[in-house]
């Protein structure tokens, strides 16, 4: 047996492990709703607020408070099990899920248990060779996120260790959607890639319904990957073990890795597989969290607060007409469209410019000048700042009058660099900063010349280089009559005007 230590654990070499094991993943992805206020209260939905700011007595859990269901919500986990292919559930109830813990202020939580909003679905999710993997959708429900604990005082963060636990209930009450598969099977050595093409694909279909921002790095998106081996050719699933609150997509791979690894050590030196919840740690490794509760264990009954959720054929029609087309299908024809390679395709994804760059278009903007400003110059100053390129204070519609006001000859390219930071930096849009700060091409030939006349009196060695034949010399003057005009003037008419004088 091949076998190294990590961190915490003996892992079977990787390809030993597919060679006598075969993986069985499970995913749970928790997505929070971007709505305007809380699942059941009027509490505003908005991340980043000072704790514990965003609360009131019912998702605090306060006696006599009653919770009333956000309809917005409702709509989104229809729109989610729609463009998932799920049946939609014409009556269904919520469930009090009962536990205790200190980030949940009612010691339950409102979800959705044998009724969900949405059953029976799939997601064909593409993989990187230009293949497709249909991963089975078990269901999609409907409940709400808890608070959040800082743990102080441990090397970990955990609470293991710690002195001190913060409670913030911002986050109570949030509209969360659980959406999760049916197992996963015969995926083999491609079990850990298939997990991150499909929690990938899921993060970009969400975005494009516009139902959550699906920020890992703020937990609006989070994986819970259950993983479990059997020796090949055995139909029963080996245990499982649930690593919880994976918050990115190269961690949902590392994670199911591991613990395939880790779970084929255990199996290979006469261990057996405790059903456990596990840590993900960001150096790569997973550690015991607790034994894994069942169903009995929470107690679900129904929620008495709460009338039945009995979305109409109707509705759910006219949600359906409102699911776009799948992103990875609308970037193959914007592709075809653009004339753009496969590495330039995927370099727009990764930056999170291609959205943007095809609204810029839809406002006017050609594909290639959309490109060079969302692929080159934002891009910078999005890096600059350190925020993602969508969090710019600019719009698409802002960028494509950039364009227009350059194709125009009102500006020249450096002039629009100018403007557009002067938007960045709050001052309006681009006419108005471009007024305001003096930007537009001079097209006054009499202000031209003066200003070519001066060049050319002080530089008169260039001129005689010109007149002698030395035409690439005229691009100093230029270059002086740009300087002296502070790039105002059309640099085309410049170098006419200094032709023209020196012939």
């Amino acid at each position: 047996m091949t076998s190294v230590t990590s961190a915490t654990a003996t892992l079977l070499d990787y390809d030993e492990v597919i060679a006598k094991y075969e993986p069985v993943l499970g995913l749970e992805v928790h997505v929070e709703l971007s709505t305007e206020t809380k699942m059941f209260c009027g509490c505003a939905n908005k991340f980043g607020a000072e704790p514990n700011t965003q609360v009131c007595p019912v998702c605090l859990g306060l006696p006599g408070s009653l919770p009333v269901l956000n309809q917005s919500a409702v709509e989104s986990a229809i729109r989610i099990g729609l463009a998932l292919n799920c049946d939609i559930a014409p009556w269904g109830r919520f469930a009090r899920k009962n536990y205790f813990y200190p980030d949940q202020p009612k010691n339950y939580q409102i979800s959705q248990y044998d009724e969900p909003i949405a059953v029976n679905g799939h997601l064909d999710v593409p993989l990187d060779d230009g293949t497709t993997w249909r991963i089975e959708i078990e269901r999609a429900h409907m409940e709400e996120d808890t608070g959040k604990l800082t743990h102080l005082g441990s090397d970990t963060g955990r609470i293991a260790g710690a002195t001190t636990s913060l409670a913030d209930y911002n986050r109570s009450g949030v509209p969360l959607i659980e959406i999760v598969t049916k197992p996963v099977e015969g995926a083999g050595e491609r079990a850990p890639e298939i997990a991150r093409a499909y929690v990938t694909a899921l993060r970009d279909l969400l975005r494009a319904l516009g139902v959550s921002d699906v920020r890992m790095d703020q937990g609006s998106m989070r994986c819970d990957s259950n993983v479990s081996i059997k020796p090949i050719g055995q139909a029963e699933f080996g245990t499982r073990t649930e690593t919880k609150n994976v918050n990115s997509l190269k961690s949902v791979e590392v994670a199911v890795r591991y613990e395939m690894r880790r779970q084929a050590a255990v199996l290979e030196s006469g261990g057996s597989i405790v059903q456990e919840t596990r840590h993900f740690h960001e150096d790569g490794y997973t550690s015991p969290g607790r034994s894994k509760e069942t169903a009995q264990d929470y107690r679900y009954f129904p929620e008495p607060d709460l009338e039945p959720v009995a979305p109409s054929a109707e509705l759910v029609e006219e949600l359906r007409r409102t699911i776009p087309e799948l992103p990875w299908l609308a970037r193959k024809r914007i592709q075809q469209d653009w004339g753009i390679s496969d590495e330039v395709m995927r370099d727009l994804v990764n930056i999170g410019a291609l959205d943007l760059i095809a609204a810029t278009v839809d406002h006017g903007a050609s594909s290639d000048q959309a490109r060079a400003w969302w692929g080159n110059f934002l891009v910078q100053k999005a890096n600059e700042s350190g925020v993602e390129l969508e969090a710019l204070p600019i719009t698409p519609a802002q960028v494509a009058t950039v364009v227009k006001l350059v194709d125009d000859g009102k500006l020249s390219n450096k002039l629009a660099r100018q403007v557009v930071e002067g938007v960045l930096a709050g001052e309006g849009d681009p006419e108005q900063v471009m007024a305001d700060r003096g930007l537009a091409v001079v097209r006054d030939d009499s202000l031209i010349q003066a200003a070519v006349d001066e060049a050319l009196a002080a530089n008169p060695d260039i001129v005689e280089k010109i007149r002698g034949g030395k035409v690439q010399a005229a691009g100093a003057i230029v270059g002086a009559v740009m300087k002296a005009t502070k790039g105002q003037a059309d640099a085309a008419r410049v170098r006419e005007l200094v032709m023209a004088a020196c012939s």
